[in-house]
């Protein structure tokens, strides 16, 4: 498992996934949470809510594998000023 994180190039893209699902999470929960609410029974509405916390849990993973990967490219680069 800790071979997969060692390649940063794959890191990045699984940060793009990460970035992408969590974006999409949130604003599905936001839709069915807040908009939809009274269209859904209350076990789709815990679930409805949940998204909206784990949907930016997410972006945050997705975006501090982004800034690792990113550092880790340009220090195997050569071009650290």
């Amino acid at each position: 498992m800790y071979g997969f994180f060692d390649n940063a190039q794959r890191v990045l893209k699984l940060s793009h996934v990460l970035l992408i699902g969590g974006l999409v999470m949130l604003i599905v929960g936001i839709v069915f949470a807040y908009w939809l609410d009274a269209h859904l029974r209350l076990a789709q509405l815990v679930g409805a809510h949940a998204l909206t916390i784990l949907g930016p849990t997410a972006i945050k993973i997705g975006y501090v594998m982004r800034l690792l990967s990113c550092n880790r490219l340009r220090l195997a680069t050569g071009s650290a000023a």
